[in-house]
């Protein structure tokens, strides 16, 4: 719009009042004459318009336009397409309404991504525009769903530089629960990450980078990033149902053989049944397209370069909220392993789906328990999701098909782990432990080994016995017992040499400071290979540990020796006599004391004055 056309608009909007919009809507409903009125309401709806007018003109805008609407030609259709004189001059006047309303749905979306500066009347304004945009999309292609407006919304929305917290949990409360808008939601949204990703290609991005540096990411980019999540998060997954009579719809249309409009593909513009109409899709086939749909864009989500902290929280709710509703979950495994391979926290938050993958549908993964191996390192206690880690790490060693090497090169790290941990991780490295031990009997001479002499090389060994001296062989016997095998620095468990070794470490927690990690610790001295005595701990009562919990337990547990210091007079002095025989304790008044240390240096400086005199 040109800066004098500007000046007009404004100009003519500071000399109508909300009674005169009123006038202009009423009148643009009553007669067709007064259709001049529909530009000049249209000026009032835009984000700097006072909340009153743009309310009231909207009121009237919508009234105008909702019958109208199924009777109006698309933006694409040409004049040439009608006949007669008659019949062209209909269509360039309803062309012309088309242009109009589709003036209107911009407005309509500037008003929705625009900061107000009140609160309130923000809220207020935005939840009645956006029921009056989705009042559109419900009736604007005949009844059918108008994918068009809907993807022109989306796209405001993603792009939108605001905040659009609001908007989203209010399209999340409303119209989340039709099954229609969750269909073309998440059609819309796989178009924009599509988008993204071939944007980021194109400007020399990695394929392959999964999670990005915000240095890597424009801030623009991120910002999408983020309002795409925010909005495919909420999009709650198809909860199957027998009889399409549950399934709620936002349009219903009645004539399902026609194809919506929009910039859609044509598989994306296949028409649902309504509420009360089973006679095109059954309800298997609809939760079949619906978990289609739920998995492309996801995939296409998951493609993009995420920024940390949206990596983080992808993975931390992947298992529970993406997984189980997918068509074909392996289809996670190249995101998964990848996050898996990059080490640290990011890998403890992996290992939730890539279990399940592995456990529940098959997925293979050859370096799974290396990668494991070297996810224990003592900063793994102070990280904010190691309850979970420790439950799926004493769920990924549980099974008895595990080679006695690897059960012993996590048993044996894990010990030399107690060094240098915490007490709450003392308990929970304890219990793993003891399940290990439990569960596979061949690992057991680690608990108590003897001094390794070979009986093949004995004969040897007596020969250089017999050669040297009796003392030297004494000494060299005692240092060779104290050798330990084990390889800490080394991440691959097969050549860790933990079989060699033995697993002092846990002697020394005997006498650790901490009483219950001292009293736990003896769990270990009872012969676990007797399974028919001994049972498994629950991980999971330790995993959560701290040392809130460490004393709290301690403060609740009911002893029956206490230690107490008792007295049946307060004492006045810090030792008895008894204490020291033939020792007396005198005690002076302090002032005494002062007084007598006061006369003392009086008399020093006097022998000082005659020592000088005397010189």
């Amino acid at each position: 719009m040109a800066p004098n056309k500007r000046k007009k608009n404004k100009n003519k909007k500071g000399r109508y009042g909300v009674a005169e919009i009123k006038t202009l809507g009423n009148d643009l409903l009553s007669s067709a004459s007064n259709i001049n009125n529909l530009p000049l309401l249209l000026n009032f709806v835009n984000p700097s318009s006072p909340p009153h007018h743009l309310l009231e003109s909207l009121l009237s805008l919508h009234s105008f336009f909702l019958p109208l609407l199924p009777t109006l030609p698309s933006s694409s259709s040409r004049a040439a397409d009608a006949k007669g004189f008659e019949h062209q001059s209909h269509f360039i006047y309803n062309a012309w309404l088309r242009s109009k309303f589709d003036e209107l749905v911009k407005s309509f979306l500037e008003v929705l991504v625009s900061p107000r500066q009140q609160q309130e009347e923000q809220e207020a304004v935005k939840e009645v525009v956006l029921d009056t945009l989705m009042e559109f999309v419900k009736v604007a292609n005949g009844g059918r769903f108008h994918s068009a407006i809907y993807h022109r919304f989306l796209h405001s929305i993603v792009h939108s530089e605001s905040s659009v917290e609001f908007l989203v949990d209010l399209l999340t409360a409303k119209y989340f629960k039709y099954i229609d808008v969750c269909y073309f939601t998440l059609i819309s949204l796989k178009k924009l990450a599509t988008t993204l990703e071939g944007k980021d290609q194109s400007e020399d991005k990695s394929e392959n980078a999964d999670v990005a540096d915000a240095s890597q990411l424009s801030s623009s980019t991120e910002r999408v990033i983020h309002n795409i999540y925010y909005t495919i998060s909420r999009v709650p997954p198809f909860e199957n149902s027998d009889n399409t009579s549950d399934l709620e719809m936002w349009s219903r249309s009645e004539n399902e053989h026609k194809q919506p409009c929009g910039d859609v593909n044509a598989d994306d513009k296949q028409v649902k049944p309504g509420k009360h109409d089973n006679s095109v899709l059954s309800a298997a086939k609809i939760a079949k397209k619906m978990k289609l749909k739920f998995t492309q864009a996801w995939l296409s989500f998951l493609r993009l370069p995420l920024p940390l902290d949206v990596y983080k929280e992808v993975l931390v709710n992947l298992h529970q909220v993406v997984i189980p509703h997918l068509s074909n979950p392996v289809m996670l495994c190249d995101f998964l392993t990848r996050s898996y391979d990059i080490g640290g926290v990011v890998s403890v938050m992996a290992l939730s789906s890539l279990f399940i993958l592995m456990t529940q549908y098959g997925l293979e993964y050859p370096n799974f328990y290396e990668k494991l191996y070297v996810l224990l390192v003592p900063s793994i206690f102070m990280a904010k999701h190691r309850a979970r880690f420790f439950q799926l790490l004493d769920s990924c060693l549980k099974s008895p098909l595990l080679p006695a090497y690897l059960a012993a090169s996590f048993a044996k790290k894990m010990s030399r782990l107690l060094l240098s941990i915490p007490p709450s991780g003392a308990l929970v490295i304890t219990a793993l432990i003891h399940n290990i031990l439990r569960r596979h009997p061949s690992i057991n001479c680690l608990v108590h080994r003897e001094d390794q002499v070979d009986e093949g090389k004995g004969d040897k060994a007596t020969d250089e016995a017999t050669a040297a001296n009796s003392d030297d062989a004494k000494v060299s016997a005692s240092q060779k017992l104290r050798i330990d095998h084990f390889n800490y620095g080394e991440p691959n468990p097969k050549k860790s040499n933990a079989m060699r070794s033995s697993l002092w470490e846990v002697d020394t927690i005997l006498q650790h400071y901490c009483p219950p990690v001292s009293r736990f610790a003896l769990s270990l001295e009872n012969d676990l290979t007797v399974r028919a005595k001994t049972s498994e701990v629950n991980v999971g009562d330790f995993s959560s540990g701290s040392y809130a919990t460490i004393i709290g337990a301690e403060m609740s547990r009911r002893v029956k020796q206490v230690p107490l210091a008792f007295y049946k007079s307060t004492p006045s002095t810090l030792f008895s006599d008894a204490d020291f025989a033939g020792w007396t304790f005198d005690f002076k008044d302090t002032s005494e004391i002062m007084h007598g240390s006061d006369e003392n240096a009086d008399k020093d400086d006097q022998n000082s004055g005659k020592r000088q005199r005397v010189v």
